[in-house]
């Protein structure tokens, strides 16, 4: 009866989950299905869902930024690459 029970648990958890990325997707939020699921048990732990939010745009800001100075880095002639 234990093991069905957390199998139910499970499965509705899971089907939670599915419909939260279902609406993350019509919002554009860029969330795959990992990422919003742990925020999901975060938030489920008690974090404060603003300060998850300020975090998820930090980091997007720092990658953005990143990605950004990679490709400047590409772009920069080098010696002996016959670009200069």
């Amino acid at each position: 009866i234990f093991e069905s029970v957390s199998s139910m648990e499970r499965s509705r958890g899971a089907d939670a989950v599915e419909v939260l990325y279902e609406i993350s997707n019509l919002m554009n939020t860029g969330l795959d299905r990992n990422s919003l699921s742990i925020l999901v048990q975060l938030c489920e732990l008690g974090v404060n869902p603003g300060a998850l939010v300020h975090v998820v745009q930090e980091l997007r800001r720092e990658s953005d930024r990143l990605q950004q100075t990679q490709a400047q880095g590409s772009d920069v002639a080098r010696p002996g690459m016959g670009l200069d």
